[in-house]
C-alpha cells in the first residue's frame, strides 16, 4: 500500500521554488527593493517641508471672543482638532498637531483697547510646521492691526513654549509609504503575472493532475512570496534606520509589529493578484487592471504626501482604502509608539478588504484557460 502524498513537503517545495524564481527575476528585485531605496534616498535627503493644512487645537481655557480665534476656526488653512485635552496633549507630544493655541486676554495699557497673547505650546516633533504657523499668525495679527486705529497697541503678540517630544524627520513619514508602495506592487503584479502564466502554459493544470492539492499550490506560492517581501521590507527598514535615523519607537518590538502589519497587508494585496490573474484575458491587460487599483491609492493614501492635503470631501474614501490603513498603521507603530492593539481600525479595514477580495477570488479563480 503506497504512503499518502506529503502535502507539507509539496507546499514547502513550491514555496522554495517561488522564492528562487523571484530572486532570479531582476524586475521583482528592482521594483520591490532598489526602486523604493532610490525614493527613500530622495525623500530622506529632504530637510523639511510643510503641508497645505496645519493641524492645531485650542486650549480649553482659551479666549473665544476675539477675532483671531474666529479667523483660525474658519480658515481653510487650519484643521482645528476638537477633542478632550488629554487626547490633544497626547497628539501634541506625538507631533500629530502643530501647536496647542491658548489665546489669553492681556490687561489694557494706557487706556488702549485690550490686546491678546497667542501662547503656542509645541513639541520637537512639530517643529517642521512651526515657522509656517508663525508666519500665518503674524499675517492674521497684521491684518487686524491695519483695521484698527494705529495709535492703539498691537492686537496680539505671540509667545511660545516647547514641551518634550520625539524629533520628527521626513523619513518617518516617507519610509512607511515606501513600504506600502513596495508591498502592494510586488504582491499584485507578482501574483497576477505568475498565475496567469502558469495557467496559460498549462502548468497549473499539470500540477492539479499531480498528487499536490490546490491548497498546497496556492499556500506554497503565498509563503514564498511573503517571505521574499518581508526580506525586502526588513532591508528597507534597516536602510532607513542606519542611514537616515528612521524612528523605531520601541526598537525590536516595533520592528516585529511592523512585520505583522506587512504580512497582513501582503495577504490582502495577493488576493487582488489572484483575482486579476483570473479575470485577465491576456497578459497585456494585467498592468491595466493592476494600475487601476494601485495608482489611485499611491496618490490618495498618504504614500508621497500627507492625505490631509486632499479635500475634506474625499477623506471618507481615502480612509477606507487598504493602502491607507497600512500606511497609517505603520506610522502609528513606528513613530508614535502605538501597538497592534491601538491599530484596531486599520487592521479591521484590512481584514474586511481581505474577506471581500478572497470571496471574489474564490469565485473567479480558474486553473486553466
Amino acid at each position: 500500500m503506497s504512503k499518502p502524498y506529503n502535502q507539507v513537503q509539496a507546499t514547502l517545495a513550491i514555496g522554495k521554488a517561488t522564492i528562487r524564481a523571484i530572486f532570479r527575476s531582476p524586475q521583482s528585485v528592482f521594483f520591490s527593493l532598489f526602486f523604493p531605496v532610490v525614493l527613500i534616498v530622495i525623500f530622506g535627503s529632504l530637510g523639511g517641508g510643510g503641508g497645505i493644512s496645519l493641524d492645531v487645537a485650542f486650549d480649553a481655557k482659551s479666549d473665544t471672543t476675539n477675532g483671531i480665534y474666529q479667523i483660525i476656526n474658519h480658515s481653510p488653512v487650519f484643521n482645528v482638532i476638537h477633542a478632550d485635552q488629554s487626547d490633544i496633549q497626547d497628539r501634541l507630544k506625538k507631533g500629530r498637531i502643530t501647536a496647542l493655541i491658548d489665546i489669553r486676554q492681556a490687561a489694557a495699557k494706557d487706556g488702549a483697547s485690550p490686546s491678546f497673547d497667542l501662547h503656542l505650546k509645541t513639541t520637537s516633533a512639530s517643529q517642521k510646521d512651526l515657522p509656517v504657523l508663525n508666519t500665518i499668525l503674524r499675517d492674521v495679527i497684521s491684518t487686524i492691526n491695519s483695521r484698527q486705529n494705529p495709535s492703539t497697541n498691537s492686537y496680539a503678540t505671540i509667545s511660545q513654549e516647547e514641551v518634550p517630544g520625539r524629533i520628527y524627520r521626513m523619513i518617518d513619514f516617507y519610509l512607511p509609504g515606501m513600504l506600502g508602495f513596495s508591498l502592494i506592487g510586488s504582491a499584485i503584479f507578482g501574483v497576477s503575472f505568475l498565475f496567469f502564466s502558469l495557467r496559460e502554459t498549462l502548468v497549473l493544470k499539470r500540477m492539479f493532475a499531480s498528487p499536490v492539492n490546490k491548497t498546497s499550490i496556492v499556500l506554497g506560492d503565498g509563503i514564498g512570496r511573503i517571505l521574499f517581501n518581508l526580506c525586502t521590507a526588513t532591508a528597507l527598514i534597516l536602510f532607513g534606520k542606519f542611514f537616515y535615523h528612521f524612528t523605531l519607537s520601541d526598537g525590536i518590538l516595533t520592528f516585529i509589529e511592523m512585520m505583522v502589519l506587512c504580512t497582513l497587508a501582503l495577504l490582502v494585496f495577493m488576493g487582488f493578484g489572484y483575482t486579476i490573474s483570473s479575470i485577465a484575458k491576456n497578459q497585456n491587460v494585467i498592468p491595466i487592471y493592476a494600475n487601476l487599483f494601485m495608482f489611485p491609492q499611491y496618490l490618495l493614501s498618504g504614500t508621497f504626501f500627507p492625505k490631509s492635503a486632499l479635500p475634506e470631501s474625499v477623506q471618507w474614501l481615502i480612509n477606507i482604502l487598504p493602502l491607507t490603513a497600512l500606511n497609517d498603521a505603520l506610522r502609528k507603530v513606528s513613530f508614535e509608539g502605538a501597538h497592534l492593539i491601538d491599530c484596531g481600525r486599520q487592521i479591521g479595514i484590512l481584514v474586511v478588504w481581505g474577506i471581500v477580495v478572497y470571496t471574489v477570488a474564490i469565485k473567479v479563480f480558474r486553473w486553466e484557460q
